[in-house]
């Protein structure tokens, strides 16, 4: 709520210039994770939770008096809670619709309330309090959060606050909790543009700071000035707002030259241009390009400022920007994901790692904000004495360890001052890897007592023999490995590269209790990266060789753990890992309900080869690579396992390959709808959405339709839409039920059920990805007459013309299929009327998606075919026949196709085919008769049955050479085709031109023809 609300600048509310949030998915990531912070602060900070705000947060909610309960004071529609502060003033007072909160207590309490309106009242909070971190803490806290070096701005503020009533070191706490959550939300986001764009902010700094030495004092200075729009620079190296990320924009530059009128300019990844006028950060407006696209920086000044070109020497300018720009492409060559390239040595990884390591810490010694805490702990130096304590807690005895213990010390002491190291030593540790430790100043009492311990763990690990090494690795796994800071200590000090050594010894147990770390720390997708720049991908390969079962199992669940992106699953399936994974499924137990205990390490196998494959699956070369290996058998077998953490990865698995068609078919062949549909019956919400979304996906065949409705899996998917918390869950249920209403026998079964009713209710209040769903079933049930009342009825053609106004493409296309079904209607064409529904449909001919396009002029024929006065409807639309006539130039068949459709409607209305007559109908139809689509055909030769009947137009057809293509189209194979094609050409022979040319075109003949092959059809 710091950060995240300011410095960000990430609330997409630029374009519409309203103050109101844009629900975007990353907006509403966002949110959600405000939510989760505010819901849970009660309970994890019970002191904090009770601080007052400096002023009150204010919204207008949708809570009404009778929501709050037993802690709050209600009189009439007035609210006050018991709480109060010093002064007696309640912690939140409810004045309806506006609602005052004075503390995160009453807050986190309130949003409990709003059950499941949460994420619209954080919103909303959000919204009207555009500053809240003042509200709640005073502006000079504000400010202090709001800079880089956060924790000594606000240390040093505490030192100046002498009066203790301020309740200092409350709202330091406080600060610094907002502080934390800020840079858990950027990084989130961060890492999610990062995944979908590829940005190269350092390229683009290295050329920016070369140019800004020329705007230096004298005669042959090139440039005024120049700078950047914000100074906030985000930990991707990016200056722009979050929202702009997503769109490749890397920062925005005022420049202003010696000879011509300041340029604002925006450098992204397509290149450089001219914006609107971007002047400082927090401008919502100014965006747009306006001006060509240039490859760089240079090139844009040299083509605006002719003193720029002149005083620049080129060959300088590229002498000096060829080392940064190397250095920029040697970055992307470790993250760019591209084939053929090289990889880097192990030296290179190393001395990298460590440069980096040294980077960081230098920061860290500045002041600046660091990745390993953010209060300030007093952090205890682990003394020997105490380390050999703590290796007490294990079961070895007590003698041993301390022998183990000492000798390590004593290995360390040599080490350190000189002597030779250990075998287990890394062949390129160097004595700068020695003084690694010592990079972190000792006056730094910032970091928490966990980075001190892992300090001392990595230097024993360095210089320790077998058994001390074992001992410092079951240390090191007794610590909180899951946390964050640990993870990233472990790559920093040094550690994840002994790790990665330790695979490549010979001791198994070495093997195994670094394996255990890594698994755990993997988790992280930054040391999932390094590990798999330091090469460790390969080294986990070829642990699965190995015969002892439990280093196979830890591989697998690690590779699982890292393969989490493009280049690490490239590197598996080039070393062969997938054939080595699909080995590990085959555990050789043919009932899996009853496993031995010497057969239960194979099974442990079996499911972390399952985790790998998983991640690896999001690949379509590896999906294929799996098939190969003859993965999809073992799959099957292991879907008729009894355990969730099995069936889990295994659907998992199946559901990713399923978008294969050649997976589709084998999994229905092989019998595992069954299995599937069995498993929607299961306890688990994880299982049930898994196999709900594999359902969905092999759905598009209809044997596998039949199928889920033959082992009574409709009834099962209709049941969990009553999960509608689980979003996810409903999400693949509503796919689910989509997919298997395109049988008609599928929908009567549903209806057994009232699922149709239960979809109409999911039309409001629902992720975009369930109404997706939810829609394109209702399409698909609208195909069966009964059910078009139905819908109506429940109340769902306003929902679904509400729908029309948003964005998702796929979501148009499926609510315009269902409006067009239901349109057949007049009931529900009245409500669509009397919603402007037609008009709404109508102005998705505008969207470039040729789906879309094709989705709404399918649905506006049955509109324009049922629409009481539709003729003088079609004519209210402004500019409405120009835009039917102007898509009659598509490249896309299922566009000209649903033209064509929607212009015999509207052509049987004479005022409106004048209209159409005099904007160029004929030509543009004439030019689409030399198709060869039968679709197209259909519906253009209807298109032309109709036109012809107004003025001259069939003499029109005829001089524009329609003629001849239409005689063509009898030879299609396409009975439809044939019947309008009579017609059409029924029309036109009322012109003696016209039966000449078609007669010339042997017409009889294929008349005759047609005639006979309708006579002998079975049909």
């Amino acid at each position: 709520m710091g950060l995240s609300l300011t410095k960000a600048a990430q609330w997409t509310t630029a374009s519409s210039g309203t103050g109101k949030l844009e629900f975007t998915p990353m907006n509403e990531s966002l949110l959600k994770e405000i939510l989760c912070f505010v819901e849970q602060f009660s309970s994890q900070h019970p002191q904090e939770a009770e601080h007052v705000f400096e002023e009150p947060l204010q919204w207008r909610t949708t809570l009404v008096a009778s929501d709050f309960k037993t802690e709050y004071d209600i009189s009439d529609s007035a609210v006050q809670s018991h709480e109060k502060d010093s002064e007696g003033l309640p912690l939140l007072q409810f004045s309806p619709p506006a609602v005052y909160v004075r503390s995160f207590s009453q807050l986190s309490k309130l949003v409990h309330l709003a059950d499941d309106k949460k994420l619209e009242e954080v919103r909303t909070c959000l919204e009207e309090n555009r500053d809240p971190v003042v509200k709640i803490l005073g502006r000079s806290f504000a400010t202090a959060l709001e800079r880089e070096d956060t924790q000594t701005d606000i240390l040093s503020l505490v030192d100046k606050v002498k009066d203790p009533a301020k309740d200092s070191e409350t709202k330091v706490k406080l600060c610094l909790l907002l502080h934390n959550m800020d840079k858990q939300i950027l990084s989130k986001l961060l890492e999610e543009i990062s995944e979908k764009v590829s940005l190269n902010p350092t390229a683009v700094k290295n050329e920016v700071e070369l140019l800004k030495q020329l705007c230096s004092e004298g005669e042959k200075r090139a440039l005024k000035s120049l700078r950047y729009t914000s100074d906030f620079e985000f930990s991707n190296g990016c200056r722009t707002p979050l929202w702009r990320q997503p769109h490749g924009e890397i920062c925005y530059l005022v420049i202003e030259p010696c000879d011509t009128e300041t340029l604002y300019i925006t450098y992204s990844t397509a290149g450089v241009f001219l914006n609107e006028g971007i002047k400082q950060e927090g401008e919502e407006s100014g965006y747009e390009r306006t001006s060509d696209v240039y490859t760089d920086l240079v090139t844009l000044l040299k083509s605006r400022s002719p003193h720029f070109a002149e005083n620049i020497n080129e060959q300088d300018f590229a002498a000096q920007k060829l080392p940064s720009t190397h250095k920029f492409q040697h970055v992307e060559s470790v993250d760019g994901e591209k084939q053929g390239q090289p990889q880097r040595s192990y030296e290179q990884q190393e001395k990298n790692v460590h440069e980096k390591t040294k980077q960081q810490h230098t920061v860290n010694k500045a002041g600046n904000r660091n990745k390993y805490g953010s209060s300030k702990i007093a952090c205890c130096y682990i003394s020997s004495l105490c380390l050999i304590m703590y290796f007490l807690s294990y079961t070895y005895s007590v003698y041993i360890v301390i022998c183990w213990v000492l000798s390590a010390l004593f290995l360390f002491s040599k080490t350190s001052a000189g002597a030779v190291p250990v075998e287990l030593e890394s062949s390129t540790d160097s004595e700068e890897e020695e003084e690694q430790p010592a990079r972190h100043p000792e006056g730094n009492t910032d970091l928490p007592p966990e980075y001190w311990q892992i300090q001392k763990l990595v230097k024993y690990l360095k210089a320790s023999d077998q058994k001390a090494t074992v001992l410092t690795l079951y240390a090191m796994m007794d610590l909180n490995l899951m946390q964050e800071t640990c993870q990233l200590a472990i790559r920093d000090l040094g550690g994840l590269e002994i790790l990665l050594n330790l695979l490549d010894t010979k001791e198994v147990r070495c093997k195994i209790g670094s394996l255990k770390i890594l698994r755990k720390i993997s988790h992280n997708m930054q040391i999932s990266r390094t590990i798999v720049d330091m090469r460790g991908l390969q080294r986990m390969v070829t642990t699965l060789d190995s015969p002892n079962k439990d280093l196979k199992a830890l591989s697998a669940e690690t590779i699982a753990n890292v393969a989490r992106f493009h280049r690490a699953r490239k590197i598996v399936r080039n070393l062969d890992g997938i054939k080595k994974l699909v080995k590990l499924l085959d555990c050789g137990t043919p009932n899996l309900a009853q496993v031995s205990a010497n057969q239960e390490k194979d099974v442990e196998v079996a499911r972390c080869g399952v985790l790998a494959l998983w991640s690896c699956s999001k690949s379509c070369k590896n999906k294929e690579a799996i098939r190969k290996a003859g993965g999809i058998p073992l799959l099957g077998r292991l879907l008729k396992s009894p355990h969730a953490n099995m069936l889990i990865p295994v659907v998992g698995t199946l559901q990713e390959c399923s978008s294969e068609e050649s997976y589709r078919v084998t999994i229905q062949t092989e019998g595992m709808i069954k299995d599937l549909v069995k498993n929607l019956r299961s306890d688990n919400d994880e299982l049930q959405m898994h196999c709900a979304s594999a359902i969905f996906k092999c759905a598009e065949e209809k044997e596998t339709r039949d199928l889920v409705r033959k082992y009574k899996g409709l009834q099962q998917l209709v049941s969990l839409l009553g999960k509608a918390d689980n979003k996810q869950l409903l999400a693949a249920a509503t796919g689910a039920i989509w997919k298997c209403s395109i049988s008609t026998d599928n929908v009567a079964e549903f209806q057994k059920h009232n699922a149709l009713q239960t979809l109409v209710g999911l039309l409001t209040d629902q992720p975009e990805e369930v109404l997706v769903n939810v829609a394109g079933a209702l399409g698909e049930f609208a195909q069966i007459p009964a059910n078009k009342p139905t819908i109506g009825k429940c109340g769902g053609i306003k929902p679904l013309v509400n729908l029309l106004i948003g964005t998702n493409q796929a979501l148009l296309v499926n609510v315009t299929k269902a409006l067009g079904a239901c349109a057949t209607d007049k009931d529900n064409m009245t409500i669509i009327q009397q919603l402007d529904g037609v008009r709404l449909v109508w102005s998705l001919l505008k969207k470039p998606s040729p789906d879309v396009q094709s989705s709404a002029a399918w649905a506006l024929c049955p509109c324009i075919e049922n629409a009481k006065d539709a003729g003088e409807m079609v004519r209210s639309l402004v500019g409405g026949l120009e835009l039917i006539l102007n898509l009659l130039k598509s490249t896309n068949n299922e566009v000209l196709a649903s033209i064509c459709a929607a212009i015999a409607k509207i052509a049987r209305d004479e005022e409106n085919l004048a209209v159409l007559t005099d904007h160029g109908v004929i030509p543009l139809l004439t030019k689409l008769t030399d198709t060869t689509d039968d679709r197209l055909r259909h519906h253009l030769a209807e298109a032309i049955y109709y036109c012809c009947m107004w003025g001259n137009n069939r003499e029109s057809f005829g001089e524009a050479q329609a003629v001849a293509p239409l005689v063509r189209f009898l030879k299609s194979k396409d009975t439809a085709v044939h019947l309008s094609t009579a017609k059409a050409l029924y029309q036109l022979s009322w012109v003696p031109n016209n039966v000449i040319t078609m007669y010339e075109r042997g017409v009889v003949k294929v008349s005759c023809s047609v005639v006979v092959a309708a006579f002998l059809s079975p049909h």
